[in-house]
């Protein structure tokens, strides 16, 4: 269900003057060197947004978001839940960044 939801926000997105990408493949980076890469739903000036479509958001859902967030050396993600009565958005801030690039996105120093 969730690449539905995908898909429909990526119209949606379209529409609209944001710089965005889904299913971006953003550097992992561990000790200042990079050692991987890892997809996210949508990157959306410079804004990780992971989709789910679950009744409930659970912490596994949250700890995954935020380990993406760290890795990767973002600022800020959403996560964002379609499959509830409601639609359910978390905001979750890396506390570890220290400078932003125009985005928001973290570049350590």
């Amino acid at each position: 269900m969730e690449v539905i939801y995908q898909r429909a926000l990526a119209k949606e997105l379209w529409k609209l003057p944001l710089e965005h990408a889904r299913e971006q493949w953003l550097d992992i980076y561990y000790d200042n060197a990079v050692v991987g890469k890892k997809r996210v739903d949508f990157l959306i000036g410079g804004v990780i947004v992971e989709l789910k479509a679950k009744t409930e958001l659970v912490n596994q859902d949250f700890i995954q978001t935020l380990s993406y967030l760290k890795a990767s050396r973002y600022t800020l993600a959403l996560l964002v839940n379609f499959g509830s009565s409601r639609i359910q958005v978390k905001r979750l801030i890396n506390q570890g960044t220290r400078s932003t690039n125009k985005y928001g996105s973290a570049k350590k120093d």
